[in-house]
């Protein structure tokens, strides 16, 4: 993503594509937050709402995962 200071919104590309499978997209997005939890971090350093950003990664990934063991058991 890129920010579009003149209209101040972000510009994002999505590099995703339909054979990308479940796993890989919930991967994909794990990895996004934790990164930009990372930047925001670095930015403002206000760790302690990076943290609960990676906290929402994590619980996240672990919910996709719960989620998939489930529905592979049925």
């Amino acid at each position: 993503a890129l920010w579009d200071a003149a209209d101040k919104t972000a510009l994002r590309i999505d590099l995703w594509t339909k054979d990308m499978m479940m796993d890989e997209m919930a991967d994909f997005y794990y990895q996004t937050i934790i990164t930009m939890a990372d930047t925001y971090s670095r930015a403002t350093r206000y760790t302690d709402m990076a943290e609960e950003m990676k906290k929402f990664a994590v619980d996240f990934y672990n919910k996709f995962r719960e989620r998939q063991l489930t529905e592979n058991k049925a």
